[in-house]
């Protein structure tokens, strides 16, 4: 599988719309739309997976498609490196 990014979603967006429009370009596995952690309210992006065979025609089809008037922006997730969330993350010295 492999996971798409879809930018520039509208706020009013579901993840069943989301998949019903990417269904039928392929198989989808999953949706995630993301929110926003403090408020609840969605960001206007999320990732999808789905068939490593359906990506590129995904793509392809769906970049800059408008949804609820506004263009998507469609392309492969890129990895990004995990956060720093323990220890003893850098800071400056102290006088001894």
């Amino acid at each position: 599988m492999k996971k798409l990014y879809v930018g520039n979603l509208p706020f009013s967006a579901t993840e069943d719309e989301v998949t019903q429009m990417f269904g039928e370009h392929g198989t989808v596995h999953s949706v995630a739309l993301i929110n926003d952690r403090e408020t609840g309210r969605p960001r206007g992006f999320g990732f999808i997976e789905v068939d490593d065979d359906a990506m590129q025609g995904m793509i392809s089809a769906l970049d800059g498609k408008e949804m609820g008037g506004r263009a998507l922006r469609v392309n492969e997730a890129q990895d990004r490196p995990r956060r720093n969330s323990g220890g003893y993350g850098g800071g400056g010295g102290g006088r001894w």
